[in-house]
C-alpha cells in the first residue's frame, strides 16, 4: 500500500547526500565497502518512504535487489551495449563482482533490521 513515510524520506535524503559525498572525495574502503554498506540502507529508506510493507520484507526485497546487481557484473552486460548506454550500466551496475559487496550489502540490511527492531522495542508499550 502506498503511503508517504517523512521520516524515512529524511533518512533517504541524509544517506543519498552521504552516498555523494563518498563517491566524490572518498577512496579504498570508506568508497567501495562502507559506500555499499550505506547504499542498502539507502535503498530501504527510501522504499519505505513510499511503500507500507514489513520490515522484514522491504529488507528482503532492498537485498535481492542488491544482489542481483551485483551477480549482473558478471554477465558484462554493460560491454554488450552501444557506448552510450554502456557508461550509464557501468555507473548503474558497477563494473565488477565482489564477494565483499554482497557481504557489506548484507552487513546493511541485518543493521538496518536490528536498528528497526530496537526502534520498535523502545516504543512498544507493555500491556
Amino acid at each position: 500500500m502506498m503511503q508517504f513515510n517523512l521520516k524515512y524520506f529524511v533518512l533517504f535524503l541524509i544517506l543519498l547526500a552521504t552516498e555523494i559525498l563518498i563517491a566524490k572525495y572518498a577512496t579504498g574502503f570508506i568508497r567501495h565497502t562502507f559506500g555499499d554498506y550505506l547504499c542498502v540502507i539507502l535503498l530501504y529508506a527510501f522504499i519505505k518512504s513510499f511503500v507500507k510493507l514489513s520490515n522484514l520484507k522491504t529488507a528482503i526485497f532492498v537485498l535481492g535487489i542488491a544482489y542481483l546487481v551485483e551477480f549482473l557484473q558478471l554477465t558484462k552486460l554493460q560491454n554488450l551495449c552501444p557506448e552510450d548506454y554502456a557508461n550509464s550500466l557501468k555507473l548503474i551496475l558497477g563494473t565488477s563482482f565482489s564477494f565483499g559487496d554482497l557481504a557489506a550489502y548484507t552487513l546493511g540490511i541485518i543493521t538496518t533490521l536490528i536498528i528497526e527492531h530496537q526502534i520498535k522495542k523502545r516504543y512498544e508499550k507493555p500491556i
